[in-house]
């Protein structure tokens, strides 16, 4: 829809300009320091950083209908930099002008509601939030449109000249960077580290096609992540792991999302999250306390972060009820289909303490929790979901296992409605199905098929039949008919169906 075409009203708000003042803030010492240079850790004592708006009280000066109407109206709008994450500008990137701003297709992921025989299941209504559909197949993609939109912003603007993108990943990651990077690759190239034989043959097949340079490593991705710091700490790369706070920027478009297609309303909702390297489920609160505090929303809802047995780091954290006596010990992670999630030591678990305590203030009440689902759950959930019309990763089943779990200790109530994270599309972890089909996980795994979730091809090659169709050299005549005949007949037995 045209700018022209839209009510005069409304007109002055649809095309953002830059605004804001955005700064780095450390979580260690609390100084800031300005977005002139990438910083991934504060300068001064090595923490972890977020990036805030010191201008931010300006948002509260609108009321909240208008802020709906603007995100909404903004959402009929043709132009491509406004179409993705970046509908939210003010709350993203203000400081980035739109010829800076990159779209490849990110955003706006559907909600899709369980079928009542999958809802029934579980105990509540819930809906999947397919983040498979972006670009790339995976949520990663919010992310990376918000740092290499910042990247471009630093190029255009002769702040900086040729860059390098490095990341670690468990595959998700660096098949985002990649595509970003090979969209820009005029003055960005990128370059990937990888745990040798952790990444499923599709993830590792998306930087490669990409045409980045991909390292494989021995170990986890812990390792591989201290590799990429050892290199962004004496190197000029961009590290683009969730380190980067342009990274969670771009992130929190979920929660802003999440609102919208609610119609701001968010009394009674459930929000859950697999936790990875953490970066997710801090972006997934800073979003809702942002439209929180804006006054865009009224309710912050509860999320539920959901960790793996084999990969628990954060549930352990917040297994202790006394916040004195809580502390952080990283863990050594195993096997997981969650492969995104094998993350023992992750990034962002600073911010989560610290995000945690203020959600919690915000709301008044204790709205987040952690749950701990096992390998098999995590499978035969994901399985469920999936014979239930639905494109579940094993990290949306995950999730799945999560709320349901959830739901049996009594932490979500059966009127609440809950939204799942499915991060990443089915088909990268479509081996995962093939094992527990065929029986053949590795003890590590601690998964055991259940009968009635396996599901193999049969192969149709009637005995009697002497000839059979191949490539190259069709049947015909007689041959074919008999050959029809007999395998039309054998399918029918199988199927137990009746004829006319």
């Amino acid at each position: 829809m045209r700018h022209d075409h839209f009510p005069e009203f409304i007109k002055p708000y649809l095309i953002p300009e830059p605004e804001g003042d955005l700064v780095y803030r450390c979580l260690g010492c609390g100084d800031t320091f300005g977005i002139g240079a990438l910083h991934y850790v504060c300068p001064r004592c090595q923490a972890v950083l977020l990036i805030e708006d010191a201008g931010f009280e300006r948002h509260k000066r609108r009321a909240a209908e208008l802020w709906h109407q603007i995100f909404d109206y903004r959402k009929m709008l043709s132009l491509p930099a406004l179409k993705g994450i970046y509908r939210f500008h003010e709350f993203i990137g203000p400081v980035i002008p739109l010829k800076s701003i990159v779209y490849l297709g990110e955003g706006h992921t559907p909600m899709i509601e369980g079928n009542p025989g999958l809802q029934a299941s579980v105990g509540l209504r819930f809906f999947f939030k397919n983040d498979g559909q972006n670009p790339s197949a995976s949520f990663k993609d919010r992310g990376m449109a918000s740092a290499f939109s910042y990247i471009k912003y630093m190029l255009d603007t002769g702040q900086v000249s040729d860059v390098l993108a490095v990341c670690a990943s468990t595959g998700d990651t660096s098949a985002a960077a990649a595509l970003y990077a090979a969209y820009l690759q005029a003055n960005i190239k990128s370059a990937v580290l990888l745990p040798h034989k952790k990444v499923t043959p599709q993830q590792l097949s998306q930087p490669l096609g990409s045409g980045a340079r991909v390292f494989e490593i021995p170990g986890v991705f812990d390792d591989c992540m201290k590799v990429v710091e050892k290199l962004s700490d004496e190197y000029r790369v961009a590290l683009l792991n969730s380190k980067n706070a342009w990274r969670i920027l771009g992130q929190e478009s979920y929660a802003f999302e999440i609102a919208q297609d609610l119609e701001y309303d968010l009394q009674d909702l459930v929000v859950v999250v697999p936790i990875g390297n953490a970066g997710n489920i801090t972006a997934v609160m800073r979003g809702f306390i942002k439209f929180f505090d804006a006054g865009i929303i009224q309710t912050l809802p509860k999320i539920v972060g959901v960790q793996s047995v084999h990969a628990n780091p954060v549930y352990r954290y917040y297994s202790e009820p006394d916040p004195a006596k809580r502390h952080f010990s990283p863990v050594t992670v195993k096997a997981s289909v969650a492969q995104a999630a094998m993350i023992g030591n992750p990034v962002s678990m600073p911010r989560v303490i610290q995000l945690v305590e203020h959600y919690n203030q915000r709301a008044d009440a204790q709205r987040i929790c952690f749950i701990e689902v096992n390998e098999q759950e995590i499978m035969d959930w994901e399985l469920r979901a999936n014979r239930n019309g639905h494109i579940a990763c094993t990290h949306g089943g995950e999730c799945l296992a999560g709320l349901a779990r959830a739901r049996e200790q009594g932490l979500i109530r059966h009127d609440e409605t809950a939204i799942v994270d499915s991060t990443a599309h089915a088909l990268k972890f479509g081996g995962f199905q093939e094992m527990y089909f065929e029986d053949r996980f590795p003890e590590e795994f601690r998964v055991q098929p259940r009968a009635e979730l396996i599901n193999r091809p049969v192969l149709v090659k009637p005995e009697g039949l002497k000839r059979f169709p191949a490539p190259g050299k069709p049947l015909e005549g007689e041959a074919l008919e008999e050959f029809i005949e007999q395998v039309s007949h054998e399918i029918a037995t199988l199927l137990e169906l009746v004829k006319r």
